[in-house]
């Protein structure tokens, strides 16, 4: 019997997708849910299992090609049995022949810049999920002088005055990323309003029990859960801070799903920790670092990023002092974290070395109005300078 294997069905918010690389030929067989094809979207990247075993017998959508949900892909026969071609086993090896070449699994945009660049992608070894070779490898591996031949001459030196330029074009999630921002700013009234936090406390917290804590819980203790935690407890104080405009009406959401921006080599993702006000520290962890792996794997589902009332996003990470976030629409806030700096303060007045933050809070200014706004970041720094606030609720 023949039946056709589809592209899967995508979210409201996703029209179509990249093919990236058959992992099948026609004639060869397969196994049910064996992953024959990927598809790359503006969020995520989908894999596409056969849902039948038996042979591929035809390719209607090639490589690179732009699919929709529902579309046909390819058609397998279940009855069918893999051709002597397609066998693996099937031709020997030439004797002389030396090892085959393998060819190494390049997305659409690594592949055009290495042809463009020269670089062999066959050469590279991949960091993306399963081998692959990203865009980033190719650009580095560009980056980086060949290694010539004794015999060969040496290259000729660039020009004086040369100004060289590369042009590649866009991955969807960075394409869809920049549409998203770039209409957050113009559909949001965007204010952000700026604070600090002595982080000594957190600090001091985590340095006497991170040890027990991993002990116990088998996950490392960070300063995201605490934030999380601290968000939340906010959030609840004020409301409007975790709501959303919908036309002209204002939905106050009766819950708290957290997104936490994640890098990735495709990209920035922002993954949400749905019910974040009914997880526990550990439960906060675990989930971040599950999020973090997946995303450098590059198997971040689209139910992963769904949704999310309020997100929180660390430049902090990579030495950023200060920011303004910009708000991930349809939220209405985000909660921006620095790098900690010793930094001169006055305690009781007496001046005092402390290991200090700044905190940008960006807001939807259509319906949160200053007060709440500043309200809100206060809130979230005296939680994180007097952890014991979130034992008591207050």
């Amino acid at each position: 019997m023949i039946i056709d294997v589809k592209v899967p069905m995508l979210s409201e918010s996703v029209s179509e997708g990249t093919l990236l690389e058959w992992k099948k030929k026609v004639g060869e067989a397969v196994a049910r849910d064996e992953i024959l094809i990927d598809i790359e979207t503006d969020k995520v990247v989908l894999e596409v299992p056969s849902p039948q075993a038996g042979v591929l017998v035809e390719i209607i959508a090639q490589n690179g090609e732009t699919v929709a949900a529902e579309q046909v892909l390819a058609r397998i026969d279940t009855a069918a049995t893999a051709s002597a071609e397609a066998a693996p086993a099937a031709a020997p090896a030439p004797e002389a022949a030396p090892a085959a070449a393998q060819t190494n699994a390049a997305m659409p945009a690594a592949a055009k810049l290495a042809a463009e660049t020269g670089v062999d992608v066959n050469a590279l070894q991949g960091s993306g999920r399963d081998g692959r070779v990203l865009k980033e490898d190719v650009q580095n591996a560009a980056a980086k002088p060949a290694a010539a031949p004794a015999a060969a001459p040496a290259p000729a030196p660039v020009p004086a005055g040369a100004r060289p330029e590369q042009r590649v074009p866009m991955s969807r999630l960075r394409a869809r990323v920049a549409e998203r921002l770039l209409a957050s700013q113009q559909e949001n009234a965007i204010l952000t309003t700026f604070n600090e936090v002595n982080m000594k406390p957190i600090m001091d917290l985590r340095a006497k029990y991170k040890e027990k804590f991993e002990k116990e819980h088998g996950v490392k203790l960070g300063f995201m859960s605490f934030f999380v935690k601290a968000a939340v407890a906010a959030l609840k104080k004020y409301p409007v801070v975790n709501a959303s405009v919908d036309g002209s009406d204002i939905v106050y959401h009766g819950y708290f799903d957290i997104g936490i921006a994640i890098g990735s080599p495709r990209g920035l993702v922002v993954p949400i920790l749905r019910d974040a006000d009914q997880m526990s520290i550990a439960d906060i962890e675990q989930a971040i670092v599950d999020y973090a792996k997946k995303a450098k794997d590059g198997k971040i589902a689209l139910e992963d990023l769904t949704g999310g009332t309020f997100s929180i996003t660390n430049g902090g990470t990579f030495g950023s002092m200060m920011s303004t976030p910009i708000i991930n629409p349809p939220q209405s806030a985000i909660l921006g974290m620095h790098a900690t700096k010793e930094r001169a303060v006055v305690e009781n007045g007496q001046v005092v070395v402390r290991p200090m933050m700044y905190l940008a809070l960006s807001y939807d200014h259509r319906i949160i109005d200053g007060r709440e706004a500043v309200l809100t970041l206060v809130a979230i720094k005296d939680a994180l300078e007097d952890p014991a606030r979130l034992l008591l609720d207050l």
